[in-house]
């Protein structure tokens, strides 16, 4: 008689893996739907019919307004969602005892956890792509429908702190921060120029006022600096006047500019440190470059503390874990606007204030896995 061939136990754990992966995936769509139509139905529907109905804007604005907002709307539900896919996959595995058996089966339960931690690692990769590239750019044409469409606006011709950077074949070549911008009359003031070689800082020009005149700027009362390999800045000369024929025209620059909102993390730490030289308050700056950071984080620590509630001895169905998920979210997101505030005000170091919600859930839903593998 034949023996039985026994499966390896590699296969096995990836087995496992897929296994608690697959059954997350379903719940956790059905999270981003949920979550969105509640955030959609709760405040974005409210403002589209006032803007229909009281304001009388056409279908065709109010469309395309939606269309861009939802990429933001999107992208906030997924921690939510991978909250909501946790608690409801490890309360149905508990309730129909097979977290019981594969803890019999000798598999502890952080190593049950590690399907999860993966899984929500590449949720919160794509939150922070989709908050450093789609979301800035979809709020942006959603509030160039609001101003210049809806409300009639004129595009401003006063544009202030601006900041470009200049990149050739993928390397920083400069950067440039213009304090003030008046484009109808093709003047700027403040002006700061950095200059970088082979990504190092090379040389820095600062001038009080710039002037368009023949196709090209022209920068009165400045100076230049040469920043040397030790980092050391020496004094090369000062000028009353200075061409910079390489600077874009007045139009593109205002097209060009943008704000901190709609910067990515590597442009708003760029924009800190030009901002930082100009003696303005840097910690709401920083505060929200942190954030950009630990936000898309949340999916993991969710996930993990959403896994750990749900083996808990209790019956949660869809209902009951959509609502427990959005009572946890809402104790979140208070904590980081608490958080926020004490880091803009200066209480709190702008690293700690974006980070501190995270490590609090973090440290809680830990004592939860530890304890549910008892």
């Amino acid at each position: 008689m034949q023996a039985r061939r026994l499966k390896p136990p590699f296969f096995t754990v990836l087995t496992l893996d897929r296994y608690i992966v697959g059954q997350m995936a379903n719940a956790f769509i059905f999270g981003v739907l949920a979550f969105t139509v509640l955030l959609v139905a709760g405040d974005l529907l409210f403002e589209l019919a006032d803007l229909m109905i009281e304001q009388g804007v056409s279908l065709w604005a109010v469309s395309r307004l939606f269309v861009y907002k939802l990429p933001g709307i999107v992208a906030l539900t997924l921690p939510m969602a991978s909250l909501l896919a946790a608690l409801l996959t490890f309360s149905r595995l508990s309730s129909q005892s097979e977290i019981i058996a594969m803890k019999a089966a000798g598999i502890a339960f952080q190593r049950i956890l590690r399907p999860v931690i993966f899984a929500s690692i590449g949720v919160s990769v794509l939150a922070l792509l989709m908050n450093e590239s789609i979301v800035p750019l979809s709020n942006k044409a959603a509030d160039n429908i609001m101003r210049f469409e809806i409300a009639r606006e004129q595009p401003s011709l006063l544009k202030e702190q601006i900041f470009l950077r200049d990149e050739q074949g993928g390397q920083l070549k400069r950067v440039i921060y213009i304090a003030k911008l008046l484009q109808n009359r093709g003047e700027m003031q403040d002006v700061l120029i950095q200059d970088f070689e082979k990504g190092a800082l090379s040389r820095i020009t600062n001038a009080e006022r710039g002037y368009w005149q023949e196709n090209r700027w022209v920068l009165e009362r400045g100076k230049i600096f040469e920043v040397a390999s030790n980092g050391k800045v020496n004094l090369l000369f000062a000028f009353d006047t200075q061409e910079m024929p390489h600077l874009l025209e007045p139009g593109k620059i205002a097209r060009a500019s943008r704000d901190p909102d709609e910067m990515s993390a590597l442009e708003l730490r760029e924009y800190i440190k030009i901002m930082e030289k100009q003696g303005v308050n840097i910690a709401p700056l920083e505060v929200m470059f942190h954030l950009k950071l630990s936000l898309p984080w949340a999916c993991v620590i969710l996930a993990l503390l959403g896994s750990s509630l749900g083996v808990r001895p209790h019956r949660t169905g869809s209902g009951v874990g959509l609502a427990v998920s959005v009572m946890v979210v809402f104790v979140y997101y208070v904590l980081m606007s608490f958080f926020k505030s004490f880091g803009e005000a200066g209480y709190l170091p702008p690293l700690a204030a974006a980070w501190m919600p995270n490590v609090i859930f973090f440290a809680y839903a830990l004592r939860l896995a530890f304890r549910a593998n008892r």
